[in-house]
């Protein structure tokens, strides 16, 4: 096979949670070595799970994404099966350092030494009392690059600030525009947008720096504020308040200017969404739900009347998606030019014909949680296919190859290492 675009490039990876992760998880399909630096003595929850090690009442308790385990079983280490990392976590090495110990700085500075890349999405002042900066990756290595994501930027009054992604969400006021009218944003469910936006826009920088270096022989630092990032997302939000002095609230599944709804079909928790523009697709509508009143009615006879009159419409509507399954209203909708989608839960994803026939799932086996499908690389390349070559990475799976084959330590040295902590596949008693 050839080679892939980034063979290679080593890339550090010293990232919490989704946003930094998912970055690293780009470049790692593209054939850089991902190696994550990771501690033996500092968990972060949210990244590995929710704890090191949870009790099973923790786990059943805990929603799949933020702690759970497959099959709801803990396993002897349970950091190595969270659902939410294993599914960023292909492709890439593990690396055990402790930073803050005695000798952690020199064997960091050995790796950067040859290596290309690092990125990082924590707070600003977690990198500062680790004595991380670009200045001092520069000196280790003169043309090294940088990128780092925190989510408010490294300068400003709200540098040193913890976010998740829900609260970029609601300091960029995507929470206030989600939801229903009849209910406040407390209601809204959680969203993190905002860490795959931020993910995807990493990896680009990073590949932008590289053809910056590759011209001219410099590295750079690259600065990525999360919430920046997202503000372009809600464009038209920002520019009619800057233009026409308007705020904007929750509009539910309803669209300003069209009839839009998303209505229930048969079944438990089904729907489909409905879209109608103009007047063609409003009379293919009505003849398809049987209900030439609407069709005949003289105040329905533009978008905004329609729009204006849309909660007495709603119930005749439903009233035919209620007798449909979701991918059946949407083929009779589409087939008759009405834009139209079934709502699909994780089941119907598995199962849809056109995401198998795109391969998006791949099936990848790690150690501690077994054989199971993860989605795939976002790429499809002729001439370099993309593919899941290596499973979920487990906690310090890669020490022997990190300390011993590129940074040289002598066999006697690896054991004093793991003696004192550096070295490790669990977290230290008490962490």
């Amino acid at each position: 096979m050839a080679k892939l675009p980034l063979t290679g490039l080593r890339v550090l990876e010293i990232t919490v949670v989704w946003a930094g992760p998912y970055c690293g998880s780009f470049l790692a399909d593209l054939g850089a070595e991902v190696i994550r630096v990771e501690s033996t003595n500092a968990f972060v929850p949210l990244t590995r799970g929710a704890a090191p090690h949870p009790t099973q009442a923790v786990i059943d308790n805990l929603p799949l994404y933020s702690g759970g385990t497959p099959g709801r079983v803990p396993g002897a280490r349970p950091f190595n099966r969270s659902p939410m990392f294993n599914s960023h976590a292909r492709n890439k090495r593990s690396m055990t350092v402790n930073l803050l110990e005695p000798g952690g700085r020199d064997i960091f500075d050995r790796l950067v030494a040859i290596s290309d890349v690092l990125i990082e999405n924590n707070p600003t002042e977690t990198m500062e009392k680790l004595g991380i900066s670009y200045e001092s990756l520069k000196a280790v290595k003169d043309d090294f690059i940088m990128l780092r994501m925190p989510a408010y930027g490294n300068t400003g009054p709200y540098r040193d600030y913890r976010a998740h992604g829900v609260h970029i969400e609601g300091v960029v006021g995507h929470t206030q525009l989600r939801g229903y009218p009849d209910t406040d944003p407390s209601y809204n469910t959680t969203v993190l947008m905002s860490d795959a936006a931020a993910g995807a826009q990493g990896a680009f920088a990073v590949l932008a720096a590289l053809r910056h270096r590759k011209r001219t022989g410099q590295g750079q630092l690259v600065e990525l504020g999360q919430a920046e990032n997202v503000f372009p997302y809600l464009g038209e939000y920002y520019l009619d308040y800057a233009m026409n002095g308007r705020t904007h609230e929750t509009l539910g599944n309803k669209h300003p200017t069209a009839l839009q709804n998303c209505y229930p079909c048969a079944g438990d928790d089904r729907w489909v969404t409905i879209t109608i523009y103009d007047n063609q697709q409003w009379q293919s509508l009505c003849q398809i739900i049987n209900a030439p009143q609407l069709a005949a009615n003289p105040e329905l006879t533009n978008p905004a009347a329609r729009r204006q009159h849309q909660d007495a419409i709603d119930p005749i509507i439903a009233a035919w998606t209620s007798a449909q399954s979701p991918t059946d209203a949407m083929n009779t909708l589409q087939q008759a030019g009405i834009p139209a989608g079934a709502v699909m839960h994780q089941a119907d994803a598995f199962a849809d014909p056109h995401i198998a026939s795109r391969q998006f799932f791949r099936q990848a086996h790690q150690p501690d949680c077994g054989t199971h499908l993860y989605p795939g690389p976002l790429y499809k390349m002729s001439a370099t296919p993309l593919d899941i070559h290596r499973g979920p990475v487990m906690l310090g799976q890669d020490n022997e190859y990190v300390y011993r084959q590129l940074l040289n330590y002598t066999p006697a040295e690896y054991a004093a290492l793991e003696a004192a902590g550096h070295i490790g596949t669990d977290y230290a008693p008490g962490v």
